[in-house]
């Protein structure tokens, strides 16, 4: 079912095989993706193809600064006819809800993602109704444009599974996508491959992936170097170590198999932890987020023979 996505998505987006099994990963564990790049890399376009090839509700938003809470969530309202409160829902009632430019929005708008990213309701006068099953935020941001934008706060950060980053095309990739978009725009031929059905049958498969103690306490051991080291002000949660099992579980689900192995801890310490850390006032200086998070990876030992 993962080749057929990949092969689904690759109809249009080109060697983009790393970044669709990050967002299958996040699919199968619950988790919620921040698409972070320059503009015109494709993040949105990615988006769109993978809810595309995923069935169930899509929805978009383009977040502003003048965009309320109501706008995501819904509201309740008075009725007039049946004197009476009703409550309309909002586009986050879906399956997969896209989020252009999420760090355009102001804080207010902001904290209204907490709850629902979080515990997959909202609550809407004082009634709490669940999301749909499965639930996912795909969100894009501009990592360099300060201009009208709003540093997403850490409580927000610390709820996206995966930042993913795409970079720019090679040459010769870039020559491929510019003919297969010269006739025609190829994502209009996406359909869904996965069913809800099939996207829950996995997710239940994935919890049966054996996670051993040692490759528990390697990831650990990764997770408690982040809380220690000299640059890091601070470092991974609690809710981020759950998240790291449960993504090197959809990992070795994805790759075929029934246990984790060391490769799929390291393989995701950087799109998942980057984003949950925060460095002092010296590592901001002297480092980044990436580099420190490679740091410690290069200094954790690698057990041998974990399954």
């Amino acid at each position: 079912m993962f080749n057929q996505l990949k092969e689904n998505i690759s109809k249009v987006m080109i060697d983009k095989e790393a970044e669709i099994e990050l967002m299958m990963i996040a699919l199968l564990s619950d988790g919620h993706i921040l698409l972070e790049d320059v503009p015109g890399t494709g993040k949105t376009t990615m988006a769109k193809c993978f809810s595309k090839s995923v069935e169930g509700t899509f929805s978009r938003l383009q977040f502003t600064p003048d965009t309320l809470p109501s706008d995501i969530l819904g509201q309740e309202y008075f009725d007039m006819k049946t004197s009476d409160f009703k409550v309309r829902k909002g586009p986050v009632f879906s399956h997969v809800l896209l989020i252009d430019e999420i760090n355009r929005a102001v804080p207010r708008t902001q904290s209204a993602l907490l709850e629902l990213m979080e515990e997959k309701n909202v609550t809407l006068g004082g009634v709490t109704y669940p999301l749909p099953k499965p639930f996912i935020v795909i969100a894009t941001q501009n990592p360099f444009d300060s201009i009208g934008t709003f540093p997403l706060p850490d409580a927000q950060l610390d709820r996206f599974l995966l930042t993913i980053q795409q970079g720019y095309p090679s040459v010769e990739h870039e020559k491929k996508m510019l003919k297969r978009f010269k006739t025609s725009n190829p994502i209009d031929t996406i359909q869904s491959v996965l069913t809800i059905a099939d996207v829950i049958n996995m997710k239940e498969e994935m919890k049966q992936v054996l996670v051993s103690d040692d490759v528990e306490d390697y990831l650990l051991g990764i997770i408690q170097r982040t809380r220690n080291h000299k640059y890091i002000e601070i470092g991974v949660s609690p809710r981020g170590s759950l998240a790291y099992m449960r993504a090197i579980q959809a990992r070795a689900y994805i790759h075929g198999r029934e246990f984790c192995n060391p490769e799929d801890v390291k393989e995701l310490a950087l799109p998942l932890l980057a984003h949950r850390i925060v460095l002092n006032v010296e590592g901001e200086v002297k480092t980044t987020k990436r580099h420190v998070i490679q740091e410690i990876l290069d200094h954790s030992p690698v057990p041998v023979e974990a399954k």
